[in-house]
């Protein structure tokens, strides 16, 4: 037999394609002769060198005739040592050491004994079989649990391409593996409770109502204040993640290849702190090759916290007006377009000053007024319209720092959270997220109401994003009040969250 052909996947994005690997062999030439076409990357024109001496170690040998493997379709770039295996397996099947495996897809990276490596997006590459209806998928042992979460496909992981061999051979003899889904917890050991925070009830009562209506939130103030201590605890009050949230934020995080090894699914939100030398690719995706996730889509369903804001280069920050506005990135290639998800919270800390102390009463700021404003200027007004509060952590006095503390966990905190969010699912959309078709509806002020807003647009020169912001903030505000309407005062502190950016930027 020297025709043979077993299914693998390409990773485009954070979805996955079937890639057909065909293998034939021809009795003229040597075991020199061995071609891959089909727009293989340099990872995959290597992996005969690997495919060589695994075959070899394995104890299978290797065939005196020149090899030509196709990966279709062509027009589809294919990367990484993912298709080692396949391709293996592919030549096995040729040389008649195993059966038909059409019925299977496989991926794999092979070390040079024939043990197996683990590879990126094995939870992309389930969804993929189970949508092409492939009913088995092989890959290798560390990627199990995360590719059994995924529906409608038997999973089997395995350590060495001799035990490929023999499940081909002889499949009633595996077991699939089952799939082990945690219940997602919001309870992580990692991140500090809110206990711990001595004094800042206006930045912590901020903090819970961004929480309950997820939305986005800067704090300014001088330094050891408490801001990123505050930020840390900040993902302590989120509610704990939805399954459907947890395969989410799982498949990205497969696909970015920073999946913990032998992990099903994400238990908690993710919360990313990338530092401000970050780069474009970086923050927002891309990369050399098929584009690859960000800060920003890493921290989906979950928390991206920027601290020191300003020191971020001011083109890396403007990059984020579209995932805060869409809750998504795309990201446009002369071979095509890719988009990935990016609905997450930003939590962004910041000094008023390059030395920190501006406005602080206690310590003399020593910048002058244009070094001030040039690095406020570093922060664009869209920026800022897209984030909806803006809160003033200013620094601790002496009594607070050394008192007990309000008593208020971060248990406690998250259960008004949760209660708040249960609110808005009921009306199919976080505050965050309201249509301006419904922000009218939701948001009807009395007359008081309306006096309170028009006051605040005409004093701070509200734009018209900043409006609908406020009125988002103020709903949220209504809800952690368990009132079914958006009263004066719900819209006077949703104002107050405001105040900075005219404050500072002015």
């Amino acid at each position: 037999m020297a025709l043979f052909r077993t299914f693998s996947a390409a990773i485009q994005g954070i979805d996955a394609h079937v890639i057909d690997v065909e293998v034939d062999m021809y009795p003229a030439g040597t075991n020199r002769d061995f071609v891959t076409v089909g727009m293989p990357d340099a990872a995959v024109k290597e992996s005969r060198e690997r495919i060589k001496s695994a075959l070899l170690n394995s104890g299978f040998g290797y065939p005196s005739k020149s090899v030509t493997i196709n990966l279709a379709p062509a027009n589809v770039r294919k990367e990484g040592a993912g298709f080692d295996l396949p391709m293996a397996t592919a030549i096995l099947g040729a040389m008649g050491t195993v059966g038909k495996a059409d019925d299977y897809l496989i991926v794999g990276e092979l070390s040079l004994d024939g043990s197996l490596r683990p590879v990126r997006g094995a939870l992309s590459m389930a969804v993929c079989a189970a949508r092409r209806g492939i009913p088995n998928l092989l890959v290798p042992m560390d990627n199990a649990a995360e590719a059994s979460v995924a529906e409608g496909v038997r999973v089997f992981g395995l350590r060495h391409l001799a035990e490929v061999v023999q499940f081909l051979n002889e499949p009633s003899a595996f077991t699939p593996t089952v799939a082990a889904i945690p219940e997602p917890d919001a309870d992580d050991p990692a991140i500090p409770d809110f206990s711990d925070v001595r004094g800042q009830t206006m930045a912590k009562r901020a903090l819970e109502v961004a929480a309950a209506g997820n939305h986005n939130v800067l704090m300014i103030g001088p330094p050891g204040s408490g801001k990123t201590m505050l930020a840390k605890r900040f993902a302590g009050i989120l509610p704990k993640l939805t399954f459907r949230e947890a395969l989410e934020a799982t498949q990205i995080h497969g696909v970015a290849g920073v999946l913990p090894a032998c992990i099903g699914v994400l238990r908690h939100r993710p919360f990313r702190a990338p530092h401000h030398t970050i780069s474009d690719a970086g923050l927002i995706g891309g990369g050399s090759g098929s584009p690859r996730p960000g800060e920003v889509s890493l921290a989906h369903q979950g928390v991206l916290f920027l601290d020191e804001l300003p020191e971020f280069p001011r083109g890396v920050l403007e990059q984020l007006r579209q995932p805060l506005e869409e809750g998504s990135v795309t990201l446009s290639r002369s071979n095509g377009t890719l988009t990935f998800p990016a609905r997450l919270m930003l939590v962004a800390a910041m000094n008023p000053c390059p030395c920190g102390f501006y406005g602080d009463i206690t310590r003399e700021c020593r910048c002058t007024p244009g070094i001030i404003q040039r690095y406020l200027a570093k922060i664009s007004g869209p920026l800022l319209d897209r984030i909806d509060l803006h809160i003033e952590v200013p620094a601790v006095p002496y009594k607070e720092l050394r008192s007990k503390g309000d008593g208020h966990s971060s248990a406690h905190i998250r259960e008004r959270v949760e209660a708040a969010r249960a609110t808005q699912r009921d009306r199919g959309f976080y505050n965050s997220q309201i249509p301006p078709a419904q922000l009218r509806i939701l948001c009807a002020l009395d007359d008081s109401g309306e006096r309170t807003l028009e006051m605040a647009v005409r004093r701070m020169n509200l734009s018209a994003r900043a409006h609908d912001r406020v009125l988002r903030v103020a709903r949220t505000i209504a809800d952690l009040d368990h009132s079914s309407t958006v009263s004066a005062k719900h819209l006077a502190e949703a104002v107050q969250y405001r105040n900075l950016d005219r404050n500072y930027w002015n």
